[in-house]
């Protein structure tokens, strides 16, 4: 049997009263008299009615919901930006329609064109690690669509960007890992094309640099998919551990990446931080639980989905198309644990 929602029509019909009364005393028209408003109301609430979204934008022009897409939901990093999207956007009486595009440019544009087609008010984005062709995004913003891209930008689209100081956290994870007396640093980041994977990288490097460590491109690696592909990371680790001489310590440049590495070492027998250090890009709570304890770089993700939505209603609500923009970016925290203990203590039992 379909479902059919109750209308201002059946409210009528009950009440013995035209729709047109019954539209006017649900909005509270001083035309109305508080008898027949109370009336109205009354039933209203006994019935459960609630008014159709859709007839409300056709009226509006504007539904009151805003898309989002992001890699994956699951994603502790991702999931907790998306409870800062919510939190703004349930405040301000939005709602919020979540995609996820798996890290592909295929599905990330299948869910552009699902979610344009449902007539939401603006998009929050952090594109796949596949996407390189951004023209589709540019079509839409520059037809009107409100747009905020958030951790994985698109530099090239002049509208309000939220990111995390990437390169920093990098840096710092890589300086504390030389001063702990780690000799051979390697790094496995995202997909090169990820702005966030230059920056980290940018960061890691320069910490070498600065540290008196020459770098070593064979020290540098790139899983594409940023560890949702198991097999992307055990290559990267495999590769590291058949160089002539092994690292002494891993930096991975992302969520899923620092808790992949650490599994992938566990089933290659590879103790930490014994025989490897260990840091990483995460917010999950898990880190602190997981044997090691994961030393870790962690977002203020939450903080991030916030400002992104707060900077998306300010775009929806304008009354003029906004020309001003900024990008804002967010300090890491550096959190050490067990994982990248010192190599002295280490060494000396």
């Amino acid at each position: 049997m379909k479902f059919e929602a109750v209308t201002i029509k059946d409210i009528a019909r009950a009440l013995g009263l035209s729709t047109s009364t019954v539209s006017r005393a649900l909005r509270d028209s001083y035309e109305i008299s508080p008898e027949t408003k109370k009336l109205v109301l009354e039933y209203a609430e006994k019935i459960n009615y609630h008014p159709n979204p859709i007839a409300l934008s056709l009226k509006e022009r504007r539904s009151r919901s805003i898309g989002v897409i992001v890699a994956e939901i699951a994603n502790s990093f991702f999931s907790q930006a998306i409870d800062g999207i919510e939190s703004i956007a349930y405040q301000n009486g939005y709602n919020v329609i979540i995609s996820q595009s798996r890290e592909s440019s295929e599905r990330e544009g299948i869910n552009l064109n699902y979610l344009t087609s449902r007539s939401i008010d603006g998009l929050i984005v952090s594109v796949s690690a596949e996407t390189t062709d951004f023209s589709g995004f540019r079509e839409l913003f520059d037809r009107g669509m409100p747009i905020v891209f958030f951790d994985r930008i698109v530099s090239e689209i002049n509208t309000h960007k939220v990111t995390v100081d990437s390169y920093r956290g990098s840096y710092d994870a890589t300086m504390h890992l030389s001063k702990n007396g780690y000799k051979r640093i390697a790094a496995v980041a995202g997909s090169k094309y990820l702005s966030i994977s230059r920056d980290r990288m940018a960061g890691y490097t320069s910490a070498l640099t600065e540290m008196g460590i020459v770098v070593d491109p064979s020290l540098m690696l790139h899983c594409p998919h940023g560890g949702l592909i198991r097999q992307e990371v055990e290559e990267a680790i495999d590769q590291l551990l058949s160089l002539p001489e092994q690292p002494d310590a891993i930096i991975a440049l992302s969520d899923k990446l620092t808790t992949g590495c650490l599994r992938v070492l566990k089933s290659r027998n590879i103790s930490v931080p014994e025989k490897m250090g260990l840091i990483g890009f995460s917010n999950s709570d898990l880190t602190e639980l997981i044997d090691p304890p994961l030393s870790i770089i962690k977002q203020p993700a939450f903080e991030m989905g916030e400002i992104s939505t707060s900077l998306l209603l300010q775009m929806i609500e304008s009354k003029r198309p906004p020309t001003d923009f900024e990008t804002k970016s967010l300090a890491p925290q550096l959190i050490v644990r067990e994982s990248s203990r010192e190599r002295a203590m280490i060494d000396g039992g």
